[in-house]
């Protein structure tokens, strides 16, 4: 059983950057690939970053190419994701998900195993 805790969302203003973090519980993360996903208002859940159990391979949507970076941290079981240059467009709540099975990233929600409880981000223009 893999717990996750997402921390690190809030209010920030367009062009502004928030660092999300993922806290795991549970000595098997580390051979986890993991993923964020975000969900706005109204709309469905859709991938935006993930990363192999390892840090060495990483995949993002093209909406957050060039100003999202995904990272993991295994000696402190979390994974990060830094959200540069924020739109307006970036407001949702964003979750964490782990992938037991698999060693490759994937985009399809269905796929990953454990989710975090979400965290709100907002972007005012």
């Amino acid at each position: 059983q893999v717990q996750l805790v997402e921390s690190g969302g809030g209010l920030v203003q367009a062009g502004g950057s928030l660092r999300l973090s993922c806290a795991a519980s549970g000595r098997t993360f580390t051979t986890y690939t993991t993923g964020w996903f975000r969900q706005p208002p109204g709309k469905e859940r859709d991938f935006v970053a993930g990363i192999n159990e390892s840090g060495s391979s990483t995949y993002y949507a093209d909406s957050v190419k060039g100003r999202f970076t995904i990272t993991r941290d295994n000696a402190k079981n979390t994974v990060y994701l830094q959200m540069n240059s924020l739109k307006p467009e970036d407001t949702a709540v964003y979750y964490c998900a782990a992938r037991v099975s698999g060693s490759y990233v994937s985009v399809a929600a269905g796929n990953y195993d454990y989710w975090g409880q979400g965290t709100q981000v907002t972007v005012s223009s």
